[in-house]
């Protein structure tokens, strides 16, 4: 009986840390009014993604600066997939924003912190759960 309960408890836990894949609407968010566009690169896909468009691009506005994916970001659909910027094309050492809102359209990811861009140079989505690239994006300064 001890080990039936401890089967169906064990089970449910399995089946609560199970995400559902990236949502896929456009949410058509955009950088902040009157930011400054400091760095930009397309997107590349990376051996896990396919159907890859579009551009990160980070500004600056009042010293905040914010990850936004332009409104032709598109990129194929996984589960687990995050955001972060990166000092190599496949993230070791990285800064993750979270997790990938919408793998279709426009998004913005705000950094908390000071971020060293000429380090950081790469924007990525990348599967956490599997450690497998989907796409990444050379951040060039403008």
């Amino acid at each position: 009986m001890k080990t039936m309960i401890t089967f169906i408890f064990s089970s449910l836990l399995l089946v609560s840390c199970i995400r559902e894949n990236t949502a896929t609407e456009d949410l058509m968010e955009m950088a902040p009014e009157n930011a400054t566009l400091k760095y930009s690169g397309n997107f590349i896909q990376g051996p896990y993604g396919n159907n890859v468009n579009g551009k990160a691009e980070i500004y600056e506005k009042n010293g905040i600066y914010t990850l936004v994916f332009n409104d032709g970001f598109t990129v194929s659909n996984g589960p687990d997939l995050y955001v972060c910027v990166s000092k190599e094309q496949e993230p070791s050492q990285f800064i993750s924003l979270g997790l990938l809102k919408s793998v279709n359209g426009g998004q913005t990811y705000t950094f908390t912190g000071s971020v060293n861009f000429d380090e950081y140079k790469y924007a990525v989505v990348h599967c956490q759960q599997y450690n497998h690239l989907f796409s990444y994006a050379l951040l060039e300064k403008k």
